[in-house]
């Protein structure tokens, strides 16, 4: 273990979001917590996950593909200590980068089991540029031996875990196959918030059939009420050789234009509060042969600079009408 690695003081003041277009980034987030913005390098250290695996029934999510939302497919190969040290290389020679965060993204890294994470923990923090460490799971997939060891490290470095619930309305987590109810995302989040320190966010994906703006002001009141600290938004797109592909062959789904897209981000962050980070507003397809629709999730910046466009022009900043008294599900009382 590098003894130089400390978890940062976390600042807990709201982000005071008073401008139209404005909204606490995670990039704010991690300047205030670290001097400086760090690169996050994904990697591979999981090939598989429940829904995969086919257990209890499970299906492979709707919109995922054989990568199992890996950033670099081509590096899956090599082991985990040269996966890190070709991207360090790499953001060092292009943007003079200096620190880092290790983000175990594809699949369901906890389906590793325990002694791997361990293993692989050990490994990233071995390198003295890695200031801490950020694991994408399920909510279905975190046991109590899983929230020890995420407590053990979380005393050694900054860490942070990023649930994929993906909604928070069952119907919709039928829709996407997810093979995990809303309950069982509730139980955990607050679990985890009471039983560690880690720093806890969770993936979104808006654009679902028959998605009405109630269900965006709940699901921002909801992660509001839970006390995230971070949430990363995705568009529903379709992807090659998925099962969202055939739905969409078949005239069964319409994806989002921008257009449609924009004013529910600028909703959701109206009713979000201030102090919760956004690590993005929308999916980025980088590998452009896979994306099938809409052609848009190709451009990060241009999509970026949509959705900010339309927050100024509409006078929105997120947090704006955090706090109002709105309806939430008595299925989802807290």
């Amino acid at each position: 273990m590098n003894s130089s690695i400390r978890k940062p003081c976390l600042h807990t003041r709201p982000f005071d979001a008073m401008t139209p277009g404005s909204y606490h980034s995670i990039g704010d987030f991690y300047k205030k917590n670290f001097g400086t913005k760090p690169k996050k390098i994904p990697v591979s250290i999981a090939d598989d996950c429940p829904n995969r695996r086919g257990l209890k029934n499970m299906e492979t999510c709707i919109f995922c593909d054989v990568w199992g939302s890996a950033a670099f497919p081509e590096q899956r190969n090599l082991d985990l200590k040269n996966q890190i040290q070709e991207k360090i290389e790499y953001f060092n020679k292009k943007y003079k980068s200096s620190t880092f965060l290790i983000y175990f993204q594809a699949y369901t890294s906890t389906f590793l089991g325990v002694k791997g994470l361990r293993q692989s923990f050990e490994i990233a923090l071995g390198f003295p540029q890695v200031k801490g460490i950020v694991i994408g799971t399920r909510p279905d997939c975190v046991s109590a031996a899983v929230l020890d060891l995420w407590r053990e490290y979380s005393r050694k470095c900054f860490f942070s875990v990023e649930l994929g619930v993906q909604s928070f309305f069952d119907s919709k987590l039928e829709f996407l196959r997810r093979g995990h109810s809303a309950e069982t995302s509730i139980a955990i989040i607050k679990k985890i918030k009471q039983e560690t320190d880690v720093d806890l966010g969770i993936h979104l994906i808006f654009g679902l059939p028959e998605e009405t703006d109630q269900e965006i002001i709940e699901t921002a009141k909801m992660i509001s009420k839970l006390d995230l600290d971070n949430v990363k938004l995705h568009n529903l797109h379709v992807l090659k050789n998925t099962p969202l592909q055939k739905l969409y062959e078949a005239g069964q789904f319409t994806p989002m234009s921008l257009e449609e897209y924009a004013p529910k981000v600028g909703l959701f962050l109206q009713y979000l509060s201030p102090k919760i980070s956004v690590h993005r507003l929308a999916a980025l397809s980088s590998r452009w042969d896979e994306l099938v629709a809409p052609s848009w999730t190709r451009h990060k910046m241009e999509t970026y600079q949509f959705i900010i466009n339309h927050m100024k022009a509409k006078g929105i900043y997120q947090g704006q009408l955090y706090g109002l008294q709105e309806r939430v599900p008595s299925m989802h009382s807290l």
